[in-house]
């Protein structure tokens, strides 16, 4: 075995960053300001969650102990002193109400623990008018506040917040890791393992999720077998198709991101790359596509679904045109 896991702590990939955290706990070198950044499911909450529960624990020795009443109430949320910021819904922004309410309840003495934490959820989604309502806390911190903010990137963040931050990027786990993970603290099966693994991205928190999810791997084949239906229809067909998935933005970006990584594995085949595709377990379906359209096809469709992506992601395009757009430009077999 060559992976190193972190047990006490749950937190699977990332060694680094918790040995980093125990250190600045160990010489009392801790921070009013965290900024955690790293991709969707890549293991960010549950860094920020194990570390308020090493920082609140009441075990004298191991921190955090998972069995002492501060821990306990902190992994299942129920803490009065760790508190979460809420978005309206998953494609809405953070708001900056919810900014000043979250500075006022951490404005307040702990109601018990040694400190009063406030993890700050999708902070990249804050407009710059909302993150400026947590400058004051960050300059002017009390004694027992910290702040940790979960983002998916620093490019939206503020340089006034990341200056004032301690930032820590977690990358995405090699494949072999989180096979090793699946396999040796969770019991997978070795193909199932393996499957996840490559599916994963680098993903833990997805890889974990899946393994105990099984309508995980099921959407997603249909999503698949979705996405291959329409390349064979016609232009009506595709609008039709179009005006039942744009109803939900969020399941649409979420479709749109299982597309992405299909077509850069048809790409990768048309081209002869040599390099093992993500989907290892859709072969036949991959290879039926790459065996009727050339590369570029397969280069456009992956830049024109990243690009529908990030307009719906990042601007207020109308989803029902933006997808209208992408079908059309998908090629037909």
């Amino acid at each position: 075995m060559t992976t190193t896991f972190t047990h006490h702590w749950q937190v699977y990939g990332h060694d680094w960053a918790v040995a980093h955290l125990q250190q600045s706990m160990a010489y009392e070198r801790i921070r009013h300001g965290y900024l955690i950044v790293g991709a969707e499911s890549v293991g960010k909450e549950t860094l920020a969650r194990q570390f308020a529960m090493a920082l609140n624990c009441t075990d004298p020795e191991r921190k955090p102990c998972g069995q002492c009443s501060a821990c306990r109430r902190i992994a299942t949320g129920n803490h009065p002193d760790v508190l979460y910021t809420q978005r309206d819904s998953e494609t809405s922004p953070l708001k900056i109400e919810e900014l000043r309410l979250m500075m006022q309840k951490l404005a307040l003495k702990p109601f018990e623990a040694r400190y009063r934490i406030a993890v700050f959820r999708d902070f990249d989604t804050a407009q710059p008018r909302a993150q400026d309502a947590l400058l004051k806390t960050l300059e002017e911190p009390a004694p027992h506040a910290i702040l940790i903010l979960l983002a998916k990137s620093l490019e939206p963040v503020l340089p006034t917040i990341t200056s004032r931050s301690q930032v820590i990027h977690l990358r995405p786990a090699a494949v072999q890791t989180v096979y090793e993970t699946l396999t040796e603290l969770f019991n997978a099966d070795e193909d199932r393992a393996r499957l996840l693994a490559h599916l994963s991205a680098g993903r833990m928190g997805w890889a974990i999720n899946a393994l105990n999810n099984e309508e995980v791997l099921g959407q997603r084949a249909g999503a698949f077998d979705l996405l291959i239906n329409i390349l064979g229809m016609t232009r009506v067909e595709r609008f039709k198709q179009s005006d039942d998935l744009s109803k939900d933005k969020a399941a649409l970006i979420t479709l749109l991101e299982l597309w992405l990584s299909f077509w850069r594995d048809v790409f990768l085949l048309a081209e002869n790359s040599g390099l093992e595709p993500t989907n290892i377990d859709q072969a036949a379906a991959l290879d039926q596509l790459k065996d009727r359209m050339s590369g570029e096809e397969a280069a456009t469709a992956v830049s024109t679904t990243r690009k529908t992506i990030g307009l719906l992601t990042d601007t207020n395009a109308n989803a029902r045109l933006a997808l209208d757009v992408l079908l059309l430009d998908y090629p037909g077999i």
